[in-house]
């Protein structure tokens, strides 16, 4: 909801948020690779120590200069709609990194009801597995069919649809060292 207002109200809006979806982009692979790794490898914690410092930076950019040029831009009552809109997007968006689905409609938008389903699915089953429960190894395989089937789904023609090539990186599934 917010990068749409952002290209509207800001005459550099397109490129900001090109940036920022490139940004996001690679902290989504660097995600998807985490994933794969051994939580108490090495790799997995350089990997969760860089994930850390981008998401921090991002966070940073975000609150010191991109939303207070867009509060500068837009008045109280759209400001309050954007809000609305943001909260109810968030609690109903996929939970997970899905570095292949388009960052922009119509492919977010579409991937949005089956990958939060089975985001969310997931996120109870991890927990589980984190448990000292008898099941605790079974949730921890069907997380993993679950997570096979988000791959899947995410790489169908239409989630892709609306994807700037711009905001493809060169390591898609790799990660920076």
């Amino acid at each position: 909801m917010l990068w749409p207002a952002i290209r509207r109200r800001l005459a550099d809006g397109e490129q900001l948020t090109l940036e920022i979806e490139k940004e996001h982009q690679a902290i989504n692979e660097l995600f998807t690779t985490l994933e794969t790794l051994d939580a108490d490898s090495d790799e997995h914690h350089r990997l969760f120590a860089e994930i850390t410092r981008l998401l921090r930076e991002d966070v940073r950019d975000e609150e010191d200069v991109l939303l207070p040029r867009l509060q500068e831009a837009t008045d109280r009552d759209e400001l309050v709609r954007l809000g609305t809109w943001s909260q109810i997007v968030r609690s109903t968006a996929p939970t997970r990194p899905h570095p292949v689905v388009a960052r922009r409609p119509p492919g977010n938008a579409i991937a949005a009801a089956p990958l939060t389903a089975l985001d969310r699915f997931r996120d109870l089953l991890d927990a589980a597995a984190r448990s000292d429960r008898p099941w605790s190894s079974a949730a921890r395989s069907t997380s993993g069919v679950v997570a096979t089937a988000a791959g899947a789904i995410e790489h169908l023609p239409p989630l892709t649809r609306g994807e700037r090539p711009a905001t493809r990186t060169s390591h898609a599934g790799k990660h920076r060292r």
